[in-house]
């Protein structure tokens, strides 16, 4: 096998490669970019138009996905899967991902569409070099543009494997797209309301690609992932590189939510009345009272059939506690 389909052994080593560009023996360039990232280029006959952005690590600790996408680059560097699209491999955060934490110093996915740039450190740094390949891999015209940006939750979740649909105004979300995360064995789609400032929202809004934040499970440490099932996911994986991708146009099964509320930490007073392990997609009745903070701020619930989604209480003022849902249709 080629030395760049160990794309993932290099960056825990924190080693550069002596190559770095080298070709399959079928003529695919396999091209390292930078620490975490590669990107693979098909021959100009088996080209099917498609530019594929797969990221993981954005939080160091989320480990499921980077083995899949390993298991992916090592299959094309050794010939196991032609590729047919041309596939950035991008592992968002690979000092987090030595120390096997989330983070090193904030939240690298609350940093993107120019957060980056009212920080410092090195998480900000990281998001705007992100930023900047991803905009560089997204700038050929006339091709198709796909994101996928894989993590595991910190908590369990009553739907295990769920995604966020980013938002720009004027633009719909695509039924076709949702069918085709269906057939990956996708459960939940949240239809979000507003620009975010993670990468998927970035590369959605600012770069014209279609785009997905995965949550694919509960975050576990290498090796240690036998719970979590991406059969589906990967093989959908597979044939979108392969351009051998099956029709899918059935949404059956799938659940749709839409964001009713953001609950926002004002201060260091904030409490959240939730159980520290409660699961993501919780129902909670009209008129529990959620969440308080200074000033008399309360949060009660009003809506029928809400969730909640992402309670995180640690998160730093001004950012988000936790996500009320509820459910929707297209």
């Amino acid at each position: 096998m080629l030395a760049l389909g160990k794309l993932l052994e290099l960056t825990l080593a924190g080693r550069e490669p002596t190559e770095k560009i080298q070709l399959t023996r079928e003529g695919a360039r396999l091209h390292w970019l930078g620490e975490g990232v590669l990107e693979v280029t098909p021959t100009a006959q088996d080209d099917s138009g498609l530019d594929l952005l797969l990221s993981a690590g954005i939080h160091g600790n989320e480990t499921a996905p980077i083995e899949l996408l390993d298991r992916l680059l090592q299959a094309v560097a050794s010939g196991q899967l032609l590729p047919r699209a041309r596939i950035l491999f991008l592992l968002g955060n690979p000092e987090a991902m030595r120390r096997g934490e989330r983070f090193v110093e904030q939240d690298i996915n609350r940093l993107f569409d120019g957060r980056h740039e009212q920080s410092s450190g090195f998480e900000a740094l990281r998001a705007n070099e992100l930023e900047r390949f991803a905009a560089a891999f997204f700038s050929k015209e006339g091709r198709a543009r796909l994101h996928y940006d894989l993590h595991t939750a910190i908590r369990g979740s009553k739907i295990e494997q769920f995604a966020l649909y980013p938002y720009v105004e004027g633009r719909e979300h695509s039924r076709a797209e949702l069918a085709r995360l269906r057939a990956a064995g996708i459960d939940a789609v949240l239809l979000q309301r507003k620009t975010g400032i993670t990468f998927s929202s970035f590369t959605y809004a600012r770069l014209g690609a279609e785009a997905f934040t995965l949550e694919l499970g509960k975050a576990r440490p290498f090796g240690q992932n036998q719970q979590v099932n991406l059969d589906l996911l990967e093989k959908r994986l597979r044939e979108l590189v392969e351009n051998c991708e099956p029709q899918a146009d059935s949404l059956d099964g799938m659940q749709l939510f839409a964001v009713s509320r953001e609950v926002i930490k004002h201060s260091d007073a904030f409490k959240l009345h939730l159980p520290a392990d409660i699961e993501n997609f919780t129902e909670l009745a009209p008129g529990f009272l959620l969440a308080e903070d200074i000033a008399g701020t309360r949060w009660l619930v009003e809506e029928q059939g809400a969730r909640i989604i992402f309670p995180n209480p640690k998160v730093k003022n001004g950012l988000r506690a936790g996500i009320l849902i509820v459910p929707t249709t297209l």
